[in-house]
């Protein structure tokens, strides 16, 4: 099992694990009602940001994936977070038998094909070292999200409630178990 995150590059980007370092930029983004509209609709306070960097970094060693930090290539400026969890959300289906992607980025990422480009090389990273499936959730306002899951393999699968509102639930086939 994969206990640490490996870094993954792009043509743009780095995704490497978080790091206490990249806090500031985390809480910047989280506490940004635009960012947050489509992601839980409500800015997170800081001790939230932080339990949810520990919590994404402690994933790995649990289940064998979490989340990296996106950086640009070129500048090291931090542009978003994206990767794979199990929340044990409650939901049905239950989407705990599938690593569940999530991406996030900041205003300034937006429009330049952050998110596809990672979102990209999360699911290559996947296909090599999780073979199967994965899902994820993506609010129903949400057209940008949708764009970068189904060019990412992802096709709608149920609608689903997640505290009482309604989601999209999409599923991706993803490379077959050797």
């Amino acid at each position: 099992m994969i206990t640490e995150p490996p870094t993954l590059v792009t043509e743009r980007l780095v995704l490497r694990p978080h790091q206490a370092s990249d806090f500031q930029s985390c809480a910047a983004m989280w506490n940004d009602e635009d960012v947050v509209r489509h992601v839980g609709g409500a800015t997170r306070p800081e001790q939230d940001v932080w339990f949810a960097m520990a919590r994404v970094r402690g994933m790995w060693p649990l289940v064998g994936y979490g989340y990296w930090v996106a950086t640009e290539k070129a500048s090291g400026r931090f542009v978003g977070e994206v990767g794979f969890a199990d929340f044990k959300r409650g939901i049905n289906p239950d989407l705990s038998a599938w690593p569940e992607a999530g991406w996030v980025f900041n205003k300034v990422s937006w429009g330049k094909g952050y998110a596809s480009e990672a979102v990209s090389a999360i699911h290559d990273w996947l296909d090599t070292h999780r073979p199967g499936a994965s899902t994820c959730i993506i609010d129903q306002e949400n057209l940008a999200s949708r764009r970068v899951a189904e060019k990412s393999g992802y096709a709608f699968w149920c609608e689903a409630l997640y505290r009482d509102k309604p989601v999209n639930v999409f599923r991706r086939e993803g490379a077959a178990e050797a």
